[in-house]
This record gives C-alpha cells, sequence and structure tokens, in this order.
C-alpha cells in the first residue's frame, strides 16, 4: 500500500524543508537534524544520569518509581552514522524505558567524518562491556541484558551482539533491531523502490556511507554489512522491525531471515504505511505507537517480566 495519510503529510513536509544532499556535507546535515529534535514527555515519569563508560558518553534511563534493578537495554541511535545522539532519541528511550519497564542506557558513539569505522563499533562494544562491569552500581540487572537501537544504531546493535559471540561476552539476551541496515553493497528491491523521495533517499545513504567507511573494500565488512557475515548462528534472539516504504524493508526483512536459517530465534514485523524513521514519530503516527509498544512487549518477554 502507499504511505498512509498521516505519513505522506510528514513526508512532504520533511522534503520540502530537506537541504539537497548533494550539495551539503556530513556536518551540514548533523546540523539540519539538530533542529529537529523533540522533548521527551515528562509523563513518561523516567529520571536520567549521564555517566562517562570508559571514555564513551552514555545516558542511563530509570522509572521514577524503580526499586530493585531492573533489566537493561543498551540503546544505539540512528542517525547514519554522521548525526543525531542521546539528545535526538531522548524522547524514544524515555518513552521505552517506561513501556518496557527497565532501564536503559543510551550510548553516544563517535561520529563521522571525524570518527571512521570501525569508531563507532568499537565504542558501542565498549559502552556494553562498560555496563556489563559497571551496571550494577547503576541499578541495572546486568544477568537480563539485551542491545538495540535504530537505522545505523540497529546495525551497531547486531554487530555488538556478533563480536559479544565471539569476544568473550558479555552475555546478551535480546536483540532490537529497527529498521537496520545490514549490507552496505547489496541492492534490493525497496531500495529500488524508495530512492527518492522517502526520507532515507539514495544521496543522503551515500553521504552517510561515504564519510564513514572511507574505504569501499571496507563496505562489505561483517561490521559494517552484518548480513555478510560468514556465521549467523548462536546471536540472540532478534525482534526486526520495519516500515513498508523504505529502502532498508527488504534488508531487515532478509536479515530476519537469516537469522532463523542460522537457528536464531527472529519475530519479523513490517509496518504498512510508513517510512523510515517512523518509529520516532509515535503520539503522531499510529503505526509508531504501535511499533513502539510491540517492542517494549518483545522486551518485557525477553526479560521475562511480561
Amino acid at each position: 500500500m502507499p504511505l498512509n495519510a498521516t505519513s505522506s503529510a510528514i513526508l512532504n513536509h520533511l522534503n520540502a524543508s530537506a537541504p539537497d544532499m548533494k550539495a551539503i556535507g556530513p556536518i551540514e546535515f548533523r546540523a539540519y537534524s539538530a533542529q529537529m529534535v523533540q522533548p521527551a514527555d515528562p509523563g513518561d515519569r523516567i529520571v536520567t544520569q549521564d555517566v562517562d563508560a570508559d571514555g564513551v558518553p552514555v545516558r542511563i534511563y530509570r522509572r521514577e518509581e524503580a526499586g530493585d534493578a531492573e533489566p537493561v537495554l543498551v540503546f544505539y541511535h540512528g542517525g547514519g552514522y554522521i548525526a543525531c545522539g542521546i539528545e535526538s532519541h531522548d524522547r524514544l528511550c524515555h518513552r521505552l524505558a517506561r513501556l518496557a519497564e527497565c532501564a536503559i542506557v543510551s550510548v553516544d558513539y563517535r561520529l563521522a567524518p571525524e570518527h571512521v569505522f570501525p569508531a563507532a563499533v568499537d565504542d558501542a562494544l565498549a559502552a556494553l562491556r562498560w555496563v556489563a562491569t559497571n551496571g550494577a552500581h547503576y541499578g541495572l540487572d546486568i544477568s537480563r541484558l539485551a542491545v538495540g537501537g535504530d537505522s545505523a544504531g540497529a546495525t551497531l546493535a547486531t554487530v555488538v551482539a556478533a563480536r559479544a559471540r565471539d569476544e568473550g561476552g558479555p552475555a546478551i539476551a535480546h536483540q532490537l533491531l529497527i529498521y537496520p541496515g545490514t549490507d552496505m553493497v547489496g541492492e534490493t528491491a525497496s531500495a529500488r523502490e524508495f530512492a527518492q523521495g522517502y526520507f532515507l533517499d539514495k544521496d543522503f545513504s551515500e553521504l552517510c556511507i561515504s564519510a564513514y567507511v572511507r574505504d569501499p573494500a571496507d563496505r562489505a565488512h561483517p561490521w559494517a554489512s552484518p548480513a555478510r557475515a560468514a556465521d549467523l548462528s548462536r546471536l540472540p534472539p532478534a525482534t526486526v522491525l520495519t516500515a513498508e516504504c523504505d529502502p532498508l524493508r527488504d534488508e531487515g526483512r532478509n536479515y530476519a531471515q537469516s537469522l532463523r536459517d542460522a537457528g536464531v530465534p527472529a519475530a519479523y514485523t513490517d509496518y504498512s504505511g510508513v517510512f523510515h524513521g517512523f518509529v520516532s514519530m509515535f503520539g503522531i503516527v499510529a503505526e509508531a505507537d504501535q511499533a513502539v509498544d510491540d517492542a517494549a512487549a518483545a522486551l518485557k518477554k525477553a526479560f521475562g517480566t511480561a
């Protein structure tokens, strides 16, 4: 189906105000995207704390009434590896912490072009290991640990899960992957269909990838394109969420199937009539509210709190 009416109106507004991706660079796009940050809802009643996680800034989210140690989601934001950060995803982390009844640690990994591949991956893993080592001091139940994120952050989450599997832990209970990019080399039907005019267009993707992965040969590296990993077995169970009108839709769907083929439980949901980035639009786009609810339910099930 085409974009629904709400999504179409939002996309028209974004397209009308967006800069020409062929005429700007990563730093200019970062400044543009910072203008779209929306405040968190105080009704979520979340307490936050900013901490240095062995050199990687993180923000810890806990519900006001939380008493005992809570299970924790280590969250990696999207932004094409060149933009966004803790503030851009603050609203989403507040809502997920409330609905999933868990703590969240949001990771402010280094961005390109100042810091190129694999700096973001290394920061993502360092933050995860810091949580596993130090989380108990901050009210986190490190025996129930998940990783997740949206877009580039979802890619980082699944790459970190693979590195944790191969490099001595920590143990991860679940992966929450919201429209992940999983293959920088191949081209899918959805990438062709939604190449222009759907927020995450081909020009923007190339801007991000070329800034982050300087050596074209590295685009096929499993830390950049996890779908190309030689072994996807023994990864944590996954929840994969995609948007119908998104160039990355088929990458997410195919990755979920590849996980299943490798023996990894992977639940997959595609949301009709919406475009890339829709999950952050909860309260405006009905499908976003459903996706956040679904993500929270998946985390509660993984943590044994459902």
